[in-house]
């Protein structure tokens, strides 16, 4: 049983929702105007959650380019209106049940976060939306530090909830508590190498009495 926390905070890709066809498509969109060859949807996914410059240098992109491909890959998967994209089975709910103050800490800019928490229902149950905004992201802490700061809350009091390897890092590295979901795009190996203080197989275990 996991103990309830007064914060959660809650990664989306991989966690709220699964966006990988709207990410990882954008992307494949974005390249094809490129002269890199066809990168596997597979090997995209990697990538979720993480800053897509890390992607490009892994492409051996010239770092020139990694703006103009991001501001690419932005137009491209708003285009899209998240078309693609469905909360995972137990999400909402699990969000609905959890009765604690909770703020998102992605990757995406706040301005997307919002939309997509509008979207699929989830924006009425948080208190505050938090996005990267122009400072480093994950797997380091910065958001971490700045949700906990939008939420006026210490780490002490919190829990992480992610699917990836950088928001496991970025916990630990803030010094939350980190919750693993097994659902997500992280590969289970790497997540535990993390250790994680608690593993979920549905967001609505956060909320369970046994």
């Amino acid at each position: 049983m996991i103990p309830r926390f007064p914060v959660y905070l809650f990664d989306i890709d991989g966690t709220l929702v699964d966006s990988a066809e709207d990410i990882c498509g954008a992307v494949q969109a974005v390249l094809a105007t490129t002269d890199c060859p066809p990168v596997e949807f597979a090997f995209l996914k990697r990538y979720i959650g993480r800053h897509l410059d890390d992607l490009w240098k892994d492409l051996d992109f010239d770092p020139a380019r990694f703006t103009p491909l991001l501001d690419d890959y932005r137009a491209i998967y708003a285009a899209r209106q998240h078309s693609s994209t469905k909360p995972y089975p137990g999400a909402l709910e699990g969000i609905q049940r959890l009765g604690a103050r909770k703020s998102t800490a992605t990757t995406k800019g706040t301005p997307t976060t919002r939309i997509v928490l509008e979207k699929f229902g989830f924006l009425p149950y948080f208190d505050h939306v938090q996005g990267t905004d122009g400072f480093p992201a994950k797997p380091e802490p910065d958001v971490v530090f700045h949700a906990l700061r939008g939420l006026g809350a210490e780490a002490k009091d919190c829990l992480l909830v992610g699917d990836s390897p950088a928001d496991m890092a970025a916990g630990r590295a803030a010094g939350v508590k980190i919750c693993a979901v097994r659902y997500g795009y992280g590969q289970p190996e790497e997540l535990a190498a993390f250790q994680p203080d608690y593993w979920v197989d549905d967001l609505r275990e956060l909320s369970a009495d046994s």
